[in-house]
């Protein structure tokens, strides 16, 4: 049976990264002019790319009923279809905007959908993929709120509500986050001692070595070292950035869609 966490990289091909696309937010004109600007991307990379990764917080929120989905985004799935049925390995992250992911895209499109970080083995190198939401120290609030949000009973309660009720009162909610309220300071570097996902790779890489640890969730593109054979790579976000990673089999780099 193919280890579903081991992806060869032949010659000439790249394995490409990104997060927090936030289709949705801050308003429809500018959410679609983004989903276009990503299904664009898209094109550019199916030629060359082995896999791809989205690290969550592609939607700034979604939920699935049991017979209703948000609407909109459609280009955007349509395109994820057409890959995957071409061969295209994908492989989708929640985070914390889109926690309430379930079974769609992989009923639907066959795309294995994952919560918690997990370890790859891309070409030769060991890598840690995951949102990020909740790692490392501090942020003791949204670690509070996550528990919440991710109980079943909350879940529960939540898809009791009208679509049309749910899925608004969802909306509103988004709003108030950081990037659709441009808040950019708090995407500021302050030092690796203040990033809470760089301290987490620290304490993962003193236990178990990965070659990368690649994670959302911070809205800024970052490219640290953790050890002298580890380095920690956030994907940055595409409301103000567009950025995204790219693996050649031997280094990993941050790119940025002109």
């Amino acid at each position: 049976m193919t280890d579903p966490t081991a992806i060869a990289l032949p010659p000439g091909k790249r394995i490409y990264f990104a997060s927090d696309f936030h289709l949705g937010t801050p308003s429809p004109a500018l959410s679609r002019e983004r989903e276009q600007a990503v299904v664009r991307w898209l094109d550019q990379i199916r030629d060359d790319a082995a896999a791809l990764f989205l690290v969550g917080d592609v939607f700034d929120f979604w939920f699935e009923y049991q017979h209703a989905i948000p609407k909109g985004f459609i280009r955007f799935q349509g395109k994820l279809a057409e890959l995957a049925d071409a061969g295209l390995p994908i492989t989708l992250f929640t985070g914390n905007h889109d926690m309430w992911m379930r079974r769609y895209f992989t009923d639907e499109l066959g795309i294995p959908v994952h919560r918690l970080p997990q370890t790859y083995r891309l070409g030769e190198k060991k890598f840690l993929i995951g949102h990020g939401d909740g790692l490392g120290p501090g942020d003791h609030v949204y670690k509070q709120l996550k528990k919440v949000f991710e109980s079943p009973v909350a879940r529960f309660a939540f898809r009791w509500l009208h679509p049309d009720l749910g899925i608004d009162l969802a909306q509103r909610w988004s709003r108030r986050s950081r990037i659709t309220n441009n808040k950019k300071a708090e995407d500021e570097f302050r030092g690796e001692e203040q990033e809470w996902l760089w301290q987490y790779c620290r304490e993962v890489e003193a236990n178990q070595h990965h070659d990368y640890y690649i994670f959302g969730h911070r809205h800024l593109p970052l490219d640290l070292t953790v050890t002298p054979n580890s380095r920690y790579v956030n994907l940055g976000e595409w409301v103000h950035n567009r950025s995204y990673g790219v693996f050649n089999g031997e280094t990993m780099e941050l790119a940025y869609v002109k």
